[in-house]
């Protein structure tokens, strides 16, 4: 198999080992991964609509449509009417709560996975993520 593609095979490996670590983390405190990876990019960005959303969360806007539906009847997050068919969405309370649990079980599961990098080696790997990404040294 050729370097770039060991090297592609070794970021997905990396990728499904971190997700099932983080699945299996998040259902313990009563939520998925895809349910709190939607709750933190509405709480990066308050007020946005299922589109934008969808893009922060690499989801299709009717994938999105749907989980955000779900999270509305579990009062997670809220919608509100906004300028033309613009929805805008929100945190509740209850969606904050669950983010936090959330934030605090991937603190724990990621420094597991990555526990065998000294931090050094942690700053050079995102250095270099970035770079591929075309984020430069951000």
């Amino acid at each position: 198999m050729q370097e770039i593609q060991q090297l592609a095979r070794a970021v997905k490996q990396v990728q499904y080992r971190q997700h099932r670590a983080l699945e299996a983390g998040l259902t313990a405190v009563g939520t998925t991964l895809a349910q709190w990876d939607a709750l933190r990019a509405v709480d990066r960005s308050p007020g946005a609509s299922a589109r934008e959303l969808a893009a922060a969360t690499f989801q299709t806007e009717q994938a999105f449509g749907a989980l955000a539906g779900r999270l509305v009847t579990q009062g997670l997050v809220e919608r509100r009417a906004g300028p033309g068919r613009r929805i805008p969405h929100h945190l509740t309370p209850a969606g904050r709560r669950v983010l936090a649990a959330g934030h605090r079980v991937a603190d724990e599961v990621l420094e597991r996975c990555y526990a065998d990098l000294p931090a050094a080696d942690r700053a050079t790997l995102l250095g270099l993520l970035r770079r591929v990404l075309g984020e430069g040294h951000v």
